[in-house]
């Protein structure tokens, strides 16, 4: 019959694995991004606690309970004395070099918004839907080119400092050692002092 509900349903068209695949793949990235921030902000805690900074200020600056705080403090330094981690700009391990070119491109990208080649990868990096991996290092420094040459002037600050991480990216350091610190704490470190290098403003202090 017509209006037999049981013939309704198995009429219904079905929902395909490509579907359900395409419905949860920015669920996931959301997660991922989710957890990949927590692991980071865990770091970060460690790092602004090595150079100086009070329990109540992190626990200010993270959003953080203070005996949140605490705990991973005292876990962390548990664990033996940290070697300083350096805040100098010219550092040439390949982290440090992405998170600087990462913030190269998010001012031109900020700068000239859309229009801007490298805007989309900026975004994407934003948002976690992608990371420095070795080949989209390379795909960015591409696009950053372009935008270089094709904002020229108003670029000058943006050029001398692509040009000094592109070197140093070309030719790895030779220095011995891993330096101290994850390389997502030193990509997010690196990114953030470019930015407020090409912005005119302070690095990040080492003193409460």
């Amino acid at each position: 019959m017509a209006g037999d509900p049981t013939q309704q349903k198995n009429s219904s068209p079905a929902l395909t694995e490509a579907q359900a695949a395409r419905m949860l793949a920015g669920m996931n990235e959301v997660i991922r991004a989710g957890e990949e921030a927590r692991r980071l902000r865990t770091e970060m805690v460690k790092v602004l606690a090595d150079l100086g900074w009070t329990q109540e200020r992190i626990a200010r600056l993270t959003g953080m309970s203070q005996p949140a705080v605490s705990k991973q403090v005292v876990k962390h330094r548990d664990a033996g004395p940290a070697r300083p981690l350096g805040l100098a700009l010219g550092q040439g391990d390949p982290p440090w070099l992405e998170g600087r070119l990462w913030g190269v491109a998010e001012d031109i990208a900020e700068t000239y918004g859309s229009a801007a080649r490298c805007h989309p990868v900026v975004e994407a990096l934003a948002r976690g839907r992608q990371r420095l991996t070795p080949e989209n290092t390379d795909a960015l420094r591409r696009l950053v080119e372009e935008d270089l040459r094709r904002y020229g002037d108003g670029l000058a600050a943006h050029r001398a400092a692509y040009d000094e991480i592109s070197r140093a990216l070309d030719v790895p350091s030779r220095t011995a050692g891993t330096p101290p610190g994850s390389a997502s704490v030193r990509r997010t470190l690196a990114h953030r002092l470019q930015l407020d290098r090409l912005r005119g403003g302070d690095d990040l202090p080492s003193h409460p």
